[in-house]
């Protein structure tokens, strides 16, 4: 598919899962804030999961499908997406084909980001192993820059059966329970030595605020002052995803996607890798609290997070599956289908034969 941006919204920006690997050289990752809604949009319309998509901040943009056909899921935040003026809730496939627009209307629920995706993912150059935009550098995505009027951009090769996916829904049941009130999983360090017992304690029992400076970089937070046993800074080192750093002034800041690659204030904690996304969908002026668990703990989050993916492929899995007629039993349809067969293929004009056998 080609589309154009007819009004980009308020920051509307390419992303994929980041440039990783680069960290070294002085490139920070970016990609995604929240990368489960990434990654589950990508899984509902077929795509490899690391796949670009638009990530819409707060006001999204209108587009029009100028060629082509394909499908489009909205993940994340609710924004108000509609087709040709009407509304579709999110996490629901969609068909868009020539001549369609696709808008969206402003915040329905919690959350600022939405993720637009596409079968086939968009389709921009690759630099350094990723599409996602890094607007510091003027880097990736389109140009390097948020998404202006009149820019034109195309989508990738869809799945062979992208048209068996329209129609999916993801049961809320498959998707991470959020609530805003709910405090932010963090594992302490790497340097909370260099805090007071009592620093250590306002971190954990005190409510932060957003400010109005929050973007891609990290989310600055203002409340109670969060004491240093000595000096604030440190010899510069390496910036994990989700740290908090607490500079002298005591205010903790969230480093996130577009984060710089190395820091010398100290670190009091880490977020839990779910907790991360969760923190992205906050605006400024919302409430945040941290909550201390273990690594092991932190990891097990993680892990079930990865498995709420692995359930949103098996619920995709079994959405294109044909299902035979309820007339028929299991047995019955396995003993009338071939157990070995040979097809013969063509795939760009070069032909292959290609032998099976049912392994039961």
């Amino acid at each position: 598919m080609k589309l154009k941006v007819m009004q980009p919204g308020m920051l509307t920006t390419v992303q994929d899962e980041g440039r990783w690997g680069f960290q070294g050289k002085g490139m920070p990752v970016a990609g995604a804030m929240d990368l489960f809604a990434l990654r589950s949009g990508n899984i509902m319309v077929g795509n490899d999961k690391r796949a670009a998509g638009l990530e819409v901040t707060v006001l999204g943009p209108t587009l029009s499908v100028v060629e082509g056909r394909g499908t489009a899921v909205v993940t994340g935040a609710d924004l108000g997406f509609s087709v040709n003026g009407e509304l579709f809730p999110c996490n629901v496939v969609v068909e868009v084909k020539e001549g369609d627009h696709l808008s969206f209307s402003g915040i329905k629920g919690n959350g600022s980001r939405a993720y637009l995706i596409f079968s086939g993912g968009i389709d921009v150059p690759v630099i350094m192993g990723s599409r996602s935009t890094y607007l510091r550098a003027h880097l990736g995505g389109l140009e390097g820059r948020a998404l202006k009027k009149g820019d034109i951009f195309s989508t990738g090769e869809p799945h062979v059966l992208w048209e068996r996916f329209i129609g999916f829904s993801c049961p809320a049941s498959a998707l991470p329970g959020r609530q805003l009130d709910q405090p932010l999983r963090v594992v302490m360090g790497p340097q909370d030595d260099a805090f007071t017992d009592r620093g250590i304690e306002t971190f954990l029992s005190q409510t932060y605020t957003i400010s109005d400076s929050a973007d891609r970089m990290g989310y600055r937070l203002e409340g109670p002052v969060i004491e240093h046993s000595g000096a604030a800074d440190i010899i510069s080192d390496a910036i994990p995803l989700g740290t908090i750093q607490i500079p002298g002034h005591g205010q903790p800041i969230a480093m996130l996607a577009d984060r710089q690659t190395t820091g010398g204030y100290t670190k009091i904690a880490v977020l839990c890798t779910p907790d991360i996304g969760a923190l992205a969908q906050r605006l400024p002026g919302q409430k945040v609290r941290f909550r201390k668990i273990s690594f092991e703990d932190a990891v097990a989050a993680t892990r079930k997070e990865h498995a709420l993916l692995d359930g949103i492929h098996q619920l995709v899995a079994t959405w294109i599956t044909p299902i035979a007629s309820s007339t028929q039993t299991t047995s019955t349809i396995l003993e009338d289908t071939p157990r070995s067969g040979m097809w013969r293929l063509s795939i760009d004009g070069t032909g292959h034969t290609v032998h099976w056998e049912r392994l039961d």
